[in-house]
């Protein structure tokens, strides 16, 4: 009876392993943009999403399910897309805009939208910034890699502006194709643009995977 308990306990702390590991190698592979913005939670709820996309493998044995093998289901990128890494500043009640992802060059292009009537900028702000990050990432090898826009930077003034955010390049690496965009405020003194409250009202969000 203890052998097996100690065998259950085993397969139980293997799978959380794998399970929070899927989830570190995300985070570490969108290491700049998510230094930017992320919440004080966010480790906790990406384990959860990962758990449920590991749950998907119908193929390996029991104890040996994986985030890699479940990421192949149809239904796995549902479950990720739309994910906010900071839980305080949401895509959906910062920008009120259509986003649209060219899968092929990781372009991100948002519709026309006058930022002073559907952004809802952090109090202070006289500024933000967008930024279009394309990550390859395989669950399996461990490998990625992440390619970016040039960051932005916009006034909050009056007037229509239809943004297009091209990375430099198309990742070379195989595996997933995560899309994400990160929306930055920041409070100009003097000439100098200060970043509001340690990137608290910062917006990433996963907008698509490919």
């Amino acid at each position: 009876m203890k052998r097996m308990l100690l065998m259950v306990t085993d397969f139980f702390f293997a799978t959380q392993s794998s399970i929070a590991g899927s989830g570190k190698l995300l985070r570490s592979a969108l290491g700049p943009m998510l230094f930017k913005a992320k919440d004080s939670k966010l480790t906790s709820r990406l384990v959860k999403v990962m758990g449920q996309i590991k749950n998907l493998d119908s193929v390996s044995v029991r104890g040996e399910r994986n985030v890699a093998v479940g990421m192949a289901n149809a239904t796995a990128s549902p479950m990720l897309e739309g994910f906010d890494f900071n839980a305080r500043a949401t895509m959906g009640s910062v920008l009120n805009a259509i986003v649209t992802v060219d899968a092929l060059t990781g372009a991100i292009s948002i519709s026309s939208f006058d930022p002073l009537q559907q952004l809802r900028s952090a109090e202070g702000a006289t500024h933000f910034s967008l930024q279009a990050g394309f990550l390859k990432l395989d669950f399996a090898t461990e490998v990625y890699e992440l390619t970016q826009s040039v960051e932005t930077v916009y006034p909050l003034v009056p007037g229509a502006i239809a943004p297009v955010l091209t990375p430099t390049a198309v990742p070379t690496a195989t595996g997933t194709g995560f899309h994400v965009i990160l929306i930055e405020f920041f409070q100009e003194v003097n000439g100098v643009k200060y970043l509001l409250n340690n990137g608290a009202f910062n917006v990433l969000n996963l907008v698509k995977i490919s």
